[in-house]
């Protein structure tokens, strides 16, 4: 049984420093609703309302958040301080994993959403820093879907630190700051996992991709993938991919120092389709472009800021301690 369970306390606060985007945290808030693909009502949900259904509690160890994670019942489940742990710990249907402060750390390990007999439908992640992880720091697979992760800062795993793959869908990955890292967020899990066509539409706005050099995403069959208002700095091999017929939108980023802004195709990945709207180039090369993508608004309505604002607005608001 678990050693740790409490309510969450209202008025958490605390002043930390975290990476570039560091300033002093407000107190932490409950969560808000998603927007993006996580809100769209599908698959018998009417969006992604995580844990809200059942109580908080606050881990401060591997072992209880585990056990909360698997549990069968909605849970918000509460990140206090630094948890170290090697592997993944999977985490089922309606959750809501949210770190308390500015100081809530995943070290070591990460976060899987669902096994192939668990699903990890309805699953929000929110406010944790993610470090050193062994395999990815976030996996979203195994069909899950409505899923919103939202305001975390990733850096230094070992394999992908966000992907979302077989057959996953309706997911917003929003106001996330991703750093110190090559592969960075995957769409789709291989060329000949053909079971992700019709799934995998995916958001991501907001995003800061600082130093990060390459998959910001990297998508395969998803149509639409949905990449706005995103801030690119220094992405050193490229900065978003389409293959294997994806359809990706990219629209109202603002690109500096990406020598590749946009590929059409990758490596031994066959091509994809890719429009690019009002996006801002600054030292940057010209993306590749090809073919038409779903509107995302067949699924949602949405208002872009402007490119030019991206990386003012992304800076203040990406990462943690900004909820």
């Amino acid at each position: 049984m678990p050693t740790s369970r409490r309510t969450l306390l209202a008025g958490v606060a605390a002043a930390a420093t975290l990476g570039s985007l560091a300033r002093p945290a407000a107190a932490l808030a409950a969560p808000s609703s998603p927007d993006g693909f996580a809100a769209v009502p599908a698959l018998g949900l009417p969006g992604t309302t995580g844990g809200a259904a059942g109580p908080s509690v606050t881990v401060t160890n591997a072992t209880d958040l585990a056990y909360y994670a698997g549990r069968n019942t909605p849970y918000t489940i509460l990140v206090s301080g630094r948890i170290t742990f090697d592997d993944m710990i999977t985490v089922v249907a309606d959750k809501t994993i949210l770190g308390t402060g500015t100081t809530a750390v995943i070290d070591g390990g990460g976060l899987q959403l669902g096994s192939t007999t668990r699903p990890g439908n309805n699953v929000i992640i929110r406010n944790l820093t993610f470090v050193n992880a062994s395999d990815d720091s976030i996996s979203v697979t195994n069909g899950a879907h409505h899923v919103w992760i939202d305001h975390n800062d990733l850096s230094r795993g070992y394999d992908g630190l966000l992907d979302v793959k077989r057959a996953s869908d309706y997911v917003t990955i929003s106001w996330n700051h991703f750093h110190d890292h090559s592969k960075t967020t995957l769409v789709g899990h291989s060329d000949t996992y053909t079971a992700d066509r019709g799934h995998l539409r995916v958001t991501y706005h907001h995003n800061f991709f600082e130093g990060t050099a390459q998959r910001h995403p990297r998508v395969r069959f998803g149509d639409p993938v949905h990449v706005y208002n995103n801030y690119f700095l220094n992405n050193e091999l490229y900065a978003v991919a389409s293959t294997e017929d994806a359809g990706v939108l990219v629209e109202a980023n603002y690109f500096e120092n990406v020598a590749h802004p946009a590929y059409v195709g990758y490596d031994k990945s066959g091509p994809g389709r890719l429009v690019e709207r009002g996006n801002v180039y600054v030292n940057s090369g010209t993306p590749q472009t090809a073919g038409t993508v779903t509107e995302p608004r067949t699924y949602y309505a949405y208002t872009p800021d402007p490119a030019a604002s991206v990386p003012s607005l992304v800076r203040a608001g990406a990462g943690v301690g900004r909820i």
